[in-house]
């Protein structure tokens, strides 16, 4: 590959994507399931309802018995839920029920309480009633055999609500893909601790691991990496059982960017390492034998918005589900200059005014400045050698807290 080329950003996300299989299922209690991906087809092992039940308090009987109203009829028993009345209604006859309740044998409509007057053991019926009114049928809601949730679903609370009527107490999904996690760089010291000169706090990782944990991934953390040689060439056995390894800093071709250097001799076939975008240029995509890694450039802004690109569809592939970023259209409240021939993610705050978004792009928009992505709800997206856009006019954006 020409060392200055650079990989546009749909077929760097579209590589990235198809290197990555769906990871194996295991069969977690419901309780557990909350977020995570179906591995299959979850299907209902019952009827919901199971019988037809009332909607209502009130009485059961036939509707012909209530065509000619007022009439008053015996009351032989009572149907609260949970309780069946195991006999039949006749003719002339009628059931107190109460909502839940199984609709006994032999009737066909319910007449609500407030339409009747109860006395003595019988109930004077005030209003007609048409049949089956007030019931609802036997599977109304899901019959046995109906798909509940499908496969590459991500399970909500709704959902798992739904699966455990259909009286399912596990579910198969897809076990969570293990991402090793490695920052590189002798300037780094974790927060709290002693700064050598020149030293920075490692911040990236904060981000990273907690958006790994929301997108399905598991975290194992490698820490911080010293900038030698031998230290980086022990990434793959340190990350031995990962689904993916991926490194923060060391990605393009400084002298001090070891990635490449280090991890060549250990087997490293590069895929590709310059993407034409800003901020993150400088990406490294490849794979370790059976095991991929992804390069994320160090400027902390430029590590997040390159996991939110890439490393968030990596994990969608490895989990089954749709791999498309959270995009919406927005109009701008400021003029944008033209691009140049790298796509822009310009960090940028929302607010919906006259039933529209309205995108605010952030003045400054240096790769190393945390407070922006920090306090962004979206990155504009300039596709290459797009035109000066003036405000008003309709740009596409990724919505941060849309993933």
């Amino acid at each position: 590959m020409n060392a200055n080329y650079m990989i546009p950003v749909d077929d760097a996300v579209a590589r990235i994507v198809s290197a990555f299989a769906p990871v194996a299922s295991e069969t977690v209690p419901l309780r557990q399931a909350s977020g995570r991906v179906l591995a299959e087809d979850v299907r209902a092992r019952m009827n919901q309802p199971p019988a037809p039940v009332s909607a209502m308090d009130g009485y059961a009987l036939r509707a012909a018995d209530a065509a000619s109203v007022p009439v008053t009829l015996p009351v032989i028993g009572t149907s609260p839920a949970g309780h069946p009345f195991m006999g039949k209604v006749g003719a002339g006859q009628c059931v107190r029920i109460f909502t839940g309740g199984v609709v006994p044998e032999g009737a066909d409509t319910i007449v609500i309480q407030e339409d009747t007057e109860a006395r003595d053991g019988t109930v004077t019926i005030k209003e007609a009633a048409g049949a089956n009114k007030h019931i609802r049928a036997a599977g109304l809601d899901f019959r046995t055999g109906d798909v509940l949730a499908k496969a590459g679903k991500r399970l909500t609370a709704r959902d798992l609500s739904l699966i455990a009527a259909g009286d399912i107490p596990e579910v198969p999904v897809r076990r969570r893909p293990r991402v090793a996690l490695a920052a590189t760089g002798d300037e780094l010291s974790p927060p709290g601790t002693p700064h050598g000169p020149g030293g920075i706090v490692a911040s990236s990782g904060y981000g990273l691991i907690p958006l790994i944990e929301k997108w399905g991934g598991e975290v194992i953390d490698l820490g911080i990496t010293p900038d030698t040689v031998d230290a980086i060439a022990e990434l793959p056995r340190r990350a031995e059982g990962a689904d993916l390894l991926v490194t923060l800093g060391g990605a393009s071709v400084g002298e001090h960017d070891l990635i490449q250097k280090a991890l060549g001799p250990a087997g490293l076939k590069l895929d590709f390492w310059k993407i034409a975008m800003r901020p993150g240029k400088p990406l490294i995509f490849g794979r370790l034998g059976a095991l991929p890694l992804i390069g994320l450039p160090g400027n902390p802004v430029s590590t997040l918005v390159c996991a939110i690109l890439y490393l968030r569809p990596a994990i969608a592939a490895m989990l089954g589900t749709d791999t498309a970023l959270p995009l919406a259209a927005a109009r701008l409240t400021a003029p944008l200059k033209a691009n140049d021939k790298r796509q822009d993610y310009i960090r940028a705050r929302l607010e919906r005014r006259d039933g529209e978004i309205w995108a605010q792009p952030f003045s400054v928009q240096d790769s190393s400045m945390l407070t922006g992505i920090a306090a962004a709800d979206a990155l504009i997206v300039r596709p290459p050698h797009a035109a000066a856009a003036d405000p008003g006019e309709r740009v596409e954006v990724v919505l941060l807290e849309g993933m």
